[in-house]
This record gives structure tokens, sequence and C-alpha cells, in this order.
């Protein structure tokens, strides 16, 4: 079972995550790290895992890279604005849960957004103590975040956060539809495009 679930917006620092992913694989194991384009097997119902590992992973590590707040859609409406976007349910499902969710801010200049700028459900991200993984000196910025994980997974082994249980029995999956428009499969829509609760 993953430990740490890696939350991001797919059009944002790509390369950068893909170093953090590898690097993280490395350091704790592949099988500790969700990632939803490594870690749901084809054929599964991707709505259903990533809600799952959202409230069943010890860590979720939220990277920021400079596009992650203002990303829009088409229509020109901020996808964190949404209520259903992928992100937001993301964080949100792992907050309820009780979770330890850190901010990794990716790159050198990228700013962890303040509460203000969050929609309130998840306004509390912008007051957690964050991570950062500059360009420079990269390696060893990558080194450091895995250490930082490595010893937030052993607290959380020992002394869990407290916090709210998650809404979902266990067992009882969340049924997600994805609409997509301008083309593209439901998949590669899902982060970023509207999701609707039924």
């Amino acid at each position: 079972m993953p430990s740490v679930f890696l939350s991001f917006r797919k059009r944002d620092s790509r390369w950068m995550r893909e170093r953090v992913y590898r690097a993280l694989s490395g350091r704790l194991g592949a099988g500790k790290i969700f990632k939803s384009s490594e870690s749901i097997p084809p054929g599964a119902d991707f709505a259903e895992v990533l809600v799952h590992q959202a409230a069943a992973c010890r860590v979720m590590c939220v990277l920021i890279g400079p596009g992650w707040l203002d990303a829009r859609s088409e229509d020109g409406v901020r996808l964190l604005d949404r209520p259903h976007d992928w992100v937001r349910l993301e964080i949100i499902t792992a907050l309820r849960a009780g979770n330890r969710v850190v901010p990794v801010l990716l790159g050198d200049a990228t700013m962890l957004p303040g509460p203000s700028e969050l929609p309130v459900e998840i306004a509390e991200l912008g007051r957690l103590q964050c991570l950062r993984v500059p360009e420079a000196h990269l390696p060893e910025s990558l080194e450091k975040l895995g250490d930082a994980l490595a010893a937030l997974l052993a607290d959380a082994d020992t002394d869990p956060r407290p916090g709210t249980a998650p809404t979902e029995e266990p067992g009882q999956p969340t049924t997600m539809t994805a609409h997509v428009s301008g083309g593209g499969s439901a998949y590669q829509a899902a982060r970023d495009q509207t999701i609707n609760l039924t």
C-alpha cells in the first residue's frame, strides 16, 4: 500500500515532478509512492482509486509549481475554483482523513499560496509548513526531500496526526463522472477537468 500520495497539476512543472517521483521511488521504494499515471493499473476505476488512495495515504505531497495556482480551463475559469477539480478533491480528501499534507514547492521562485488565494475547503494548505525543491543543486535538494519524508513517515507510524474521519465508509466507492470537452480521453481530462460527484 503506498504511503506517499503525489498530488499535482498535470500541466505544471512536469520535468520537476518526474524528478521528484523518481527520487522518492529510489529513496522510499516505488511501491510506497502513489502517482496516478504510474500507480493506477489499466482498466481500474481511476476515480475510485484516487479517492481511496488520497484518504488512505500517510503523507500527501502537493507538488506546486509556478502554474499550479492559476491554471485555467479553456473558458478562463481557474481550475482550483471548480468544486470538483481533481487537485482540490484530492487535498480535501486527505485533510478530512487527518493525513499529513505537505506543500512541496517546485523551483526557486514558486511561492506558497496564501489561505485567501485558495478555496475555503483547502485554505489550510496555505498555512502549512512547506518543503522546497529548488532547481539549483537539484540532486541534493531531492535527497533532502526524501530524508524529510522518510522522517515524517516514521513519525506518522508512532504519532499519527489527529483529524476528521473520512466521510466515506471503507469499501464504499465514490462514483464520479468526467465531463470532457474538446476531445481527449476521460482519464487524460480527469485531473484538470470538472468531475461531478453523483
